[in-house]
């Protein structure tokens, strides 16, 4: 009796476990999908909310969290960030309890860009540095260094200088330890590109210089660093401003300023060079005071018209030094309470207090001395808060350190109850492993599986294409045929009835004629007929053009969209390879989608055209607009940068407030 009972035991725990396999079967293939970049993004999210929902099932919480990590993901690159936020809270207290550090890193780190994207720089120096600390246990030097990177950039922007020169310090180390090909070359030039700013700012201008030239060198091993290039020279220029050697920096702005792509690509950088330009000629005295005037003049008109408030900012603070120097004080004053009134407006409290200086200079009696006070009340404000911020990021060093000391003394205690129940674990830990080991083996059949069925697909579409191949040879053969049987045939016969009519003209003979002659006009038409037929490709079906079509009508009416599509019939899409097509209908899902959440537009218009041997796209929508050269880019932009990159094509983007934004992008083929 006891050995039947034991044999039904058996038999459920092994029909449990198979079922148990078979539904963490069907969640990876679940994820896998999810994770699928050629499925449309709205499926995707729909195959990892069945995979959470399968994963609650299974009552496992390291499956329910690796489901769960693939739904933020999708939000990550949707831009979704308040359901970015709230899933890596969830996935936070789960990574927590199971004790999987490197999710739980990942949630820290999600959660430190989700407060930095939103200037929350208390809240995202916290996670950061939660996240950085785990990294570091993980040994993951690579996300380790970026991580410490961001801090960086929250310590430069709150004036914690000691601090960010620290952290970038340590980011450029750890980066430097990779292997060549594992370097992130952005975050490298980052690092760099901060402590020279706070060199710079600590008026250590040697040292600003040498990190400048660090991250010009490292532009030098990127692959495009037009940008990066161009603004770390503007900063070496404006630093030999700052060093009062305004020879070299007026060869600097100079050469800066006789490069014509210069203002294509950026006018409010040129706008910048233009400034610096006249600032330098002036105190030089390379040029005459009209022409310094209309170099800031020109300068400032680019700022105005490209809305430029920082470059306005800048330029005003030039001008009325210009005009103080040059003794138009009325002039001066006017530039320098324009200064004053965009500095409050941008919280720009650096040139505010530059601009309080200067007000104090220009006015007289109790306006001077106002302007002195205030001048000296907010110097002193700022001095206590920059020493608060520091107070308050090196408290979040001690205290998360003091929360892991104490950790670490609970987990020693806890050490000693471990090994009491370790003997009763062993059983059920080698059932686990045996259990997990059979999750493994079929994960990698299922990856193998997916493999070959990837190879499969590809022989059908080679197999496709001879059949194609095969029955354009067959429809030239019949035509042929047809022509030589049938056409050549009639008209042979045409020939020899019209010769033996040649020399007679009897009635019955002209008529004999009329009928030949209307034979010959019905050749000439089943002729027309044979040729339409071979200018007609009887294979072609719906091309990449109609799938855009087919995907401009779907989107456009999910959100509610009016759309306009031009395309050129004189692009071959059989000459473009598979991968670019690809990235072309991703751009255009990825345009989409930033249209409909951020633009507020009615319409879209989409146009395809070629221009020696490069395909030129344009989307243009009549939305709210943006300032590009302001707006901090999003993961839509950034994902459809990736894009245009991994394609070897050019991205630009042209938008402004109210009046709409156009993408332009140009690939080779």
């Amino acid at each position: 009796m006891n050995k039947f009972f034991l044999f039904i035991i058996t038999v459920l725990i092994a029909s449990n476990l198979f079922s148990q396999n078979k539904e963490l079967d069907s969640i990876v293939i679940l994820r896998n999908l999810a994770n699928n970049n050629e499925i449309e993004i709205a499926m995707r999210f729909e195959y990892a909310r069945k995979a959470i929902e399968n994963s609650l099932d299974t009552k496992q919480d390291s499956t329910v969290l690796t489901s769960k990590r693939v739904l933020s993901y999708l939000f990550l690159i949707h831009g979704d960030y308040d359901s970015l936020f709230k899933i890596n809270h969830e996935n936070r207290k789960l990574a927590t309890r199971i004790q999987d550090s490197s999710a739980l890193a990942n949630a820290n780190n999600i959660l430190g860009l989700y407060h930095h994207i939103n200037e929350k720089h208390d809240s995202a120096y916290y996670y950061y540095f939660k996240a950085v600390k785990l990294f570091e246990s993980l040994q993951d030097i690579r996300n380790q260094g970026e991580v410490l990177a961001n801090m960086a950039d929250i310590q430069e922007t709150e004036r914690d200088y000691i601090g960010c020169e620290n952290n970038a310090i340590k980011s450029i180390a750890l980066i430097e330890q990779l292997p060549e090909y594992d370097y992130n070359l952005e975050t490298l030039w980052y690092a760099n590109n901060l402590i020279a700013i706070v060199s710079a700012e600590l008026e250590q201008y040697d040292k600003a210089l040498e990190y400048y030239n660090k991250t010009l060198a490292i532009c030098d091993r990127m692959e495009d660093s037009y940008e990066k290039r161009l603004f770390s020279n503007i900063n070496i220029a404006a630093l030999y401003r700052r060093k009062k050697d305004y020879i070299t920096a007026e060869r600097l702005y100079q050469k800066l300023y006789t490069d014509e792509s210069v203002y294509a690509y950026d006018p409010t950088s040129y706008s910048m060079i233009l400034s610096g330009l006249a600032n330098a000629k002036f105190i030089n005295k390379t040029a005459s005071n009209s022409e310094v005037k209309r170099l800031f003049n020109e300068a400032y008109a680019i700022s105005k018209k490209e809305n430029d408030d920082v470059g306005l900012l800048s330029i005003s603070m030039d001008v009325s030094e210009f005009y103080l120097e040059t003794n138009n004080i009325d002039s001066a004053r006017y530039y320098a309470d324009n200064a004053y009134q965009i500095s409050k407006e941008l919280v720009a409290n650096e040139t505010i207090l530059e601009a309080l200086l200067l007000k104090s200079k220009l006015e007289t009696g109790d306006k001077a001395k106002t302007s002195l006070n205030a001048y000296i009340t907010l110097s002193d404000s700022l001095q206590k808060a920059e020493r608060s911020i520091r107070n308050k990021f090196a408290r979040i060093d001690y205290e998360t350190d003091q929360i892991k000391a104490e950790k670490e003394q609970v987990s020693k205690e806890r050490f000693f109850f471990l090994w009491i129940s370790i003997g009763l674990l062993v059983t059920l830990a080698l059932l686990y492993i045996i259990f997990t080991q059979r999750s493994k083996n079929k994960e990698l059949r299922f990856v193998q599986e997916q493999q070959e069925t990837n190879e499969e697909i590809y022989n059908l579409m080679l197999s496709q294409q001879d059949k194609i191949d095969e029955a354009r040879s067959t429809e030239k053969r019949r035509i042929s045929e047809e022509l030589h049987d049938g056409i050549l045939g009639r008209l042979f016969g045409t020939r020899l009835s019209l010769d033996s009519l040649n020399m007679s003209n009897t009635p019955e003979a002209i008529r004999s004629r009329e009928n030949y002659i209307d034979e010959l006009q019905a050749i000439e038409q089943e002729i027309r007929k044979v040729s339409h037929e071979l200018n007609t490709d009887f294979v072609s079906g719906s091309g990449f053009a109609d799938i855009i079509k087919a995907l401009l009508e779907t989107q456009t009416k999910a959100y509610g969209l009016d759309y306009k599509f031009t395309r050129s019939d004189s692009i071959h899409w059989d000459n473009v390879n598979n991968k670019t097509k690809i990235h072309i209908y991703r751009i255009l899902q990825e345009s989409l989608q930033n249209i409909y959440k951020h633009a507020n537009a009615s319409m879209v218009e989409i146009s395809f055209s070629i221009k020696n041997n490069v395909i030129c796209i344009t989307i243009t929508d009549d939305g709210s607009g943006f300032e590009v050269n302001k707006s901090k880019k999003g993961i839509g932009i950034k994902n459809i940068t990736s894009r245009v990159k991994e394609i070897k094509g050019v991205l630009k983007i042209k938008s402004q407030i109210n009046k709409g934004t156009t993408i332009a992008i140009t690939i080779p083929i």
